[in-house]
């Protein structure tokens, strides 16, 4: 059965300093978007252990997720509702994000070790098995929002997909996105590298986003080129396809995620997973690139 979604950005929080950056960007994001803001935290054997120690209770937790749900209505002037799930952090979310037809998640995180502290052996599934796309955030503050958005370009690209999400966004913020394309002396890869790159282009031009295209350079690691490219535009935005099981030259596979998702200039990072999002794509802005 499809999900059926409802135009919600989802925000998990632990109520830590790292998931207030979360619940504030996905207000941000909310605002934008003329999205809900739901925020949840789930309950497990950790958080039952805090009750006892704090002497606290679920209502407690409900009243604080109410509490900080309230202050971005006021703040940002959106419709907001929260909740809280008992269960594994991993399938709790998932589970949410289904039923209750988010179209959007943002999640914060420490980095790679924080979120390994948060959600153990499922830190990168929480991530790249996610029902919708996650923007991936750490300390870094919303800013003036998603203005400049870097869109990476190599052998396992799915243009239709990211293009639709880096429409919206786009769209929505008045962004500048820069293309950064991957090299190769394959020629196979070089013919699929050009045709997509070409696809994307076609796409933006149709749509009047501002775009521009930079080749990287095949001396380099792809991955570490587009991070510092990344990081000399001050971007504020990272787009890219995610999936655990997807090999790259550069990487084993899920380890391209890692250094995208966890950089260190801590710019936050879009990921969408190309099965289940082009549910979202189709229902929401129609299936032509």
């Amino acid at each position: 059965m499809e999900q059926k979604l409802m135009n919600i950005v989802l925000v998990p929080t632990d109520f830590s300093n790292i998931g207030q950056n979360a619940v504030n960007h996905g207000a941000e994001i909310a605002k934008f978007l003329n999205y809900k803001l739901l925020l949840l935290h789930v309950v497990n054997r950790e958080t039952r252990a805090t009750f006892k120690k704090e002497n606290s209770t679920e209502h407690d937790l409900l009243e604080k997720l109410a509490s900080i749900g309230k202050e971005m209505q006021n703040t940002y002037g959106i419709q907001t509702d929260h909740m809280i799930r008992e269960g594994s952090i991993f399938e709790a979310i998932h589970l949410t994000a289904s039923e209750q037809g988010a179209n959007l998640m943002v999640l914060g995180t420490h980095g790679k070790k924080g979120l390994q502290h948060v959600f153990g052996s499922h830190a990168l599934k929480v991530v790249t098995r996610s029902p919708v796309p996650t923007i991936v955030v750490q300390k870094r503050g919303f800013g003036e929002g998603y203005r400049n958005i870097v869109f990476p370009v190599n052998d396992f690209t799915e243009a239709r997909q990211q293009v639709q999400w880096a429409r919206i966004i786009a769209n929505s913020f008045n962004s500048r996105i820069h293309i950064f394309r991957q090299p190769s002396n394959d020629p196979d890869i070089a013919n699929k590298l050009a045709i997509v790159t070409n696809q994307v282009e076609e796409a933006f031009q149709q749509n009047n986003i501002d775009y521009t295209i930079v080749r990287a350079e095949k001396r380099e690691k792809f991955a570490r080129q587009f991070l510092s490219f990344a990081a000399s535009i001050h971007a504020d935005l990272i787009m890219i396809m995610t999936d655990a099981d997807i090999f790259s030259p550069d990487f084993p596979a899920g380890q391209w995620d890692e250094k995208i998702m966890f950089n260190e200039a801590q710019i936050p990072v879009m990921c969408i997973n190309p099965i289940i999002t082009g549910k979202v794509f189709y229902e929401k802005i129609g299936s032509g690139l």
